[in-house]
């Protein structure tokens, strides 16, 4: 049997994408097989094939998909003139980005060990792309003497270390709002690379 009775390509593939990436969040690459990502569709294993190769095909397309995206949403944003703005523009950006995506985020993060060597230099290059962003903002308010950065790619692999961290405490029902902590988040990172 190719394909359960009543399931649709442009409903099941999305439907695969989406236990995919809740389950790895949860449980694990290693610890999730295409049997159980099948099961939690109402899939017959071998349809699940009709669909993705692998499941590291499935790992892959997730995070690659997770990472075009935010650089695509990133360069989407009216850009602020002047870097201090740029630079809190970009924080918060980070940070409400990644809040509604929490599994794609872990996954980014946790999984890379996961990918084939093919893979991970796949996924480097665009997280690469997204922290150059960055360090772009960050050279320029260095030149204009604006910010106080003596090595603007370090800089930018710890802001985005630091900005991505809300995703491990912030809960909704907490004692700060989102946009508190967005307030909170872009004035550190002012303070944190100011001259």
């Amino acid at each position: 049997m190719a394909r359960t009775s009543g399931s649709h390509s442009e409903i099941t593939g999305p439907r695969i994408l989406d236990a995919a990436l809740r389950m790895f969040a949860q449980h694990g690459y290693a610890a999730v097989s295409m049997r159980k990502i099948a099961g939690e569709v109402g899939l017959q294993v071998g349809a699940l094939y009709n669909y993705t190769p692998d499941k590291q095909s499935l790992l892959f397309g997730l995070m690659r998909d997770h990472m075009e995206n935010l650089v695509i949403a990133w360069k989407a944003q009216e850009p602020a003139e002047q870097p201090l703005e740029r630079l809190q523009q970009f924080a918060r950006f980070h940070i409400e980005y990644h809040h509604i995506r929490r599994d794609a985020v872990f996954i980014a993060y946790m999984e890379l060990r996961n990918l084939s060597p093919e893979n991970f230099a796949v996924i480097e290059d665009h997280r690469r792309a997204y922290e150059d962003e960055l360090r772009k903002i960050l050279e320029e308010g260095h030149k204009q003497g604006v910010f106080d950065v003596p090595d603007p790619k370090i800089a930018s692999m710890a802001l985005i270390a630091t900005l991505t961290g809300v995703n491990t405490w912030f809960r909704e029902t907490g004692r700060l709002s989102l946009e508190e902590v967005l307030d909170i988040y872009s004035d550190m990172v002012r303070k944190a690379v100011l001259a």
